[in-house]
């Protein structure tokens, strides 16, 4: 399954906001360097899903705030 998101990093509160089916935006606390807001972002769609986050990619967008992520929903 594919994801859409939009991430805002170094937002003061973390939130998750289902705007459409599989469309997120995310604000994270962790600034956009040595990777840390996209592994947050993994971890809170993980958590949205009830998956684990290595069954969460980023397939699209790692350098860019529009993000497509692949959730492997099978192995649950």
């Amino acid at each position: 399954m594919y994801i859409k998101v939009r991430a805002i990093t170094g937002s003061k509160k973390e939130e998750v906001i289902s705007e459409k089916p599989n469309y997120f935006k995310i604000f994270v606390r962790e600034k956009a360097e040595r990777n840390l807001a996209n592994t947050r972002i993994i971890e809170l769609i993980a958590k949205e899903y009830k998956v684990t986050p290595n069954q969460v990619r980023i397939t699209n967008g790692h350098h860019s705030p529009s993000k497509l992520l692949s959730v492997d929903i099978e192995k649950m």
